[in-house]
């Protein structure tokens, strides 16, 4: 493994056998060398980009950046993998990165972005939102910035983005949007208000969620007995028109196809906050 880059003290553009990796490890780069043998006793992660592009972005990110803006991220990065037991996207290196650069200036300016999903991050990603906690602390050691609540729902975000191998945090974001305006529209058409701490309402956010990630990954739904998705749909016809409602609205709003198979669980669910209201 050779050092054809480097990127920081920390940070390496490596050929491992024809193969471009990032290599990353405390004082690595240190009185470093393009051609050099990497110190391997120093390596504490290697990872590979997708293309070409994002070595370059991430190069960008790393020279253009203070050095302990892009320890930081890095080290959020590695405390979050541990956590979740799982490895992350390469991609959020430069999203979390560039983010919270961003974020560190505009708190020095006294400029606030406010998160309008902060309560549904909040909820429906709970890990990562404990990491993003534990990463204010953090931030606020190594920085003396103070992060508001608004940011740590941002770092969950991108943490839930990488931990679930999407390219874009967008997608999280609609996952999280979706589910707030289902519970208007549910709310709306009742004329109710739901609490959302009820039982009734954690199963149907769960089941929406995780439809949601079936729906955006392509893949397939639980299929359904027809015979059954009739009695459902005659039966509890209330809770499968506001269904059919939640249905158009993340078409015409998302651009998300919402399979009617999932309506008879949708209406399912909504049919119980009817009962319990």
């Amino acid at each position: 493994m050779k050092i054809k880059k480097i990127l920081n003290n920390n940070t390496l553009l490596v050929n491992d056998k024809g193969v471009e990796k990032i290599v990353i490890g405390s004082g690595i780069g240190f009185q470093k060398r393009v051609n050099d043998i990497v110190d391997k006793t120093k390596i504490e992660k290697v990872f590979v980009m997708e293309d070409k592009s994002e070595y370059e972005k991430f190069e960008e990110i790393v020279k253009s950046y203070p050095q302990e803006y892009v320890d930081v991220a890095e080290n959020i990065i590695h405390y979050a993998e541990q956590k979740l037991n799982v490895e992350l996207n390469p991609h959020i290196y430069i999203a979390l990165t560039d983010h919270l650069a961003f974020a560190f200036e505009r708190l020095k300016k006294g400029i606030v972005v406010q998160n309008k999903l902060l309560e549904e991050i909040r909820s429906l990603y709970f890990d990562e939102f404990k990491i993003g906690i534990w990463a204010k602390d953090y931030i606020k050691q190594k920085l003396n910035i103070e992060i508001p609540d608004d940011e740590i729902g941002f770092i969950a975000l991108h943490i839930h983005t990488a931990k679930n191998n999407y390219r874009d945090i967008s997608v999280t974001m609609d996952i999280a949007s979706i589910i707030k305006d289902m519970t208007k529209i549910i709310e709306a058409s009742l004329n109710i208000k739901i609490d959302e701490a009820s039982v009734s309402y954690q199963r149907l956010k769960t089941h929406f969620h995780f439809a949601l990630k079936r729906i955006i990954k392509n893949e397939r739904t639980f299929g359904i007995d027809m015979e059954l998705f009739e009695v459902i749909k005659n039966k509890y016809s209330k809770a499968y028109n506001i269904a059919k409602n939640i249905q158009k609205h993340i078409y015409e709003e998302y651009d998300y196809t919402m399979p009617d198979e999932e309506l008879a669980y949708i209406s399912l669910h909504i049919q119980r906050i009817i009962n319990s209201a």
